[in-house]
């Protein structure tokens, strides 16, 4: 494939590089990522917003609520970060392979582990992991599951801005060929063509759009009163946004011929995420819900 010169090529996706250098034989070499400093970044800060959040009991119940206590500790917040990086790595590579490169399986299963340092991570693999992880610890520590849910879709949206213009850096996932002013050329483009940069789209609507709504619902609709209504109201808005933006990302090239162009692995994928946050939703603002609280 010949090079194509990128319409923006500014930063490196490699952030800086360790080596090479020799050990007992083999050349090794270390290349840090704005990929995986997206992820780092992203997980590092979703600890902190939620360190304070556990900070402020009083969110999470009625105004005047005699002694208010938050559903978790800080302690428990750090543990549950660990959970967390666990359920985001593991789910989001094997959403990857198991979504859109099924072949790496039986062809290239090394690539599996070894791979991931390229990129190859997958959201709805990645929210599986960690709804997994959120459950089993919310099961270990006797703790509710859907405030610690509506905990983290306070934070993850920043994850995902920082993911997507990482996926931006690394001119990976882009869109549909496009003539508007804005279409960018991406070195990966077999066809260097002008395309829509979807990454962009996408970190505007699934990273600060997505902040915006749950994290006002959450401090001036105290949301956070009503278990799931935050977790409800990411999925259905993730679910509507992804959906959404599938239309403008280039399709994918395992679809059937007689789909591709209409439907999305992405979008197939938050079909159930716009079901569940319509049921969350709508459980959250029952009356006995409510009186739950």
């Amino acid at each position: 494939m010949e090079f194509c010169p990128p319409s923006f090529d500014l930063i490196d996706p490699i952030l800086f590089t360790i080596g090479p250098f020799d050990l007992f034989g083999m050349e090794l070499r270390f290349d840090l990522r704005w990929y995986a400093l997206a992820y780092i970044a992203g997980l590092l800060l979703g600890w902190r917003y939620m360190i304070a959040l556990a900070r402020r009991p009083q969110i999470w119940h009625p105004a005047g609520a005699k002694k208010p206590k938050a559903p978790f500790t800080e302690t428990q917040v750090d543990d549950l970060l660990i959970w967390a990086t666990l359920g985001v790595i593991a789910g989001g590579r094997l959403g990857y392979v198991i979504f859109y490169m099924p072949d790496m399986i039986w062809e290239r299963p090394q690539d599996i582990v070894l791979g991931i340092t390229d990129g190859g991570m997958a959201f709805h693999g990645g929210l599986i992991g960690v709804s997994l992880a959120l459950f089993v610890f919310a099961r270990r520590e006797k703790l509710d599951l859907m405030r610690i849910a509506d905990a983290a879709a306070v934070v993850t949206p920043i994850g995902l801005l920082f993911g997507r213009l990482a996926n931006f850096i690394n001119g990976e996932l882009w869109g549909r060929p496009t003539d508007l002013p804005w279409g960018l050329r991406f070195a990966t483009d077999p066809l260097c063509t002008p395309r829509h940069p979807s990454q962009l789209y996408e970190a505007a609507l699934e990273g600060l759009a997505l902040f915006a709504i749950v994290n006002i619902a959450t401090w001036k609709f105290r949301s956070l009163e009503k278990p799931g209504l935050n977790a409800g109201l990411f999925l259905l808005s993730y679910g509507l946004f992804r959906a959404l933006l599938e239309t403008v990302r280039e399709p994918d090239a395992h679809m059937p011929e007689a789909l591709r162009g209409y439907v999305t692995m992405g979008m197939l994928l938050s079909l159930p995420m716009i079901a569940a946050g319509v049921w969350l939703i709508r459980r959250a603002l029952k009356p006995a819900a409510a009186a739950r609280a």
